[in-house]
């Protein structure tokens, strides 16, 4: 995978092209171009290894890959995320990454895995309960009934 700003610095490096245009403005269009050339020579969506830096998901322009393959929009952003990573495992295999025994499977970008486990540990973490008096304790574990 690459972030957006990754690829920017690239693309600018290896065209001899620089821009002082917000990334924003001027990545899509070349993404799209990049999603059309990939379906028209029969390779998977390369621009699913392209992610945020912050939260390590792609962007709202993979709507085009979609669009491409002539598969209905997803708007749950999950859904999204695992269909990207499904893209991105068909990458590693069609170009030949050396990849776990198995053949790998589809993953979410580290920082976007990292904060789905993080919000699971939340959410299964049942709630701490006083001893004594039976009501949930606040998060420094010390009951304010009871100490």
């Amino acid at each position: 995978m690459i972030t957006y700003k990754k690829l920017a610095e690239e693309i600018q490096s290896r065209t001899g092209i620089r821009t002082k245009t917000l990334l924003h403005n001027w990545i899509g269009p070349i993404l799209g171009k990049v999603v059309r050339e990939a379906d028209h020579r029969g390779d998977p969506p390369l621009t699913a290894l392209v992610v945020h830096t912050d939260d390590g998901k792609v962007g709202s322009g993979y709507k085009e890959v979609l669009a491409v393959a002539g598969e209905p929009p997803v708007e749950d952003e999950m859904a999204r995320e695992y269909h990207a990573a499904n893209a991105r495992l068909a990458c590693y295999r069609h170009f030949g990454a050396a990849l776990p025994p198995g053949g790998g499977k589809p993953a979410l970008a580290p920082r976007l895995q990292g904060a789905v486990e993080r919000r699971r540990a939340r959410v299964d973490k049942p709630p701490q309960v006083c001893d004594s008096c039976f009501v949930q304790l606040p998060s420094t574990g010390i009951c304010d009934s009871c100490s």
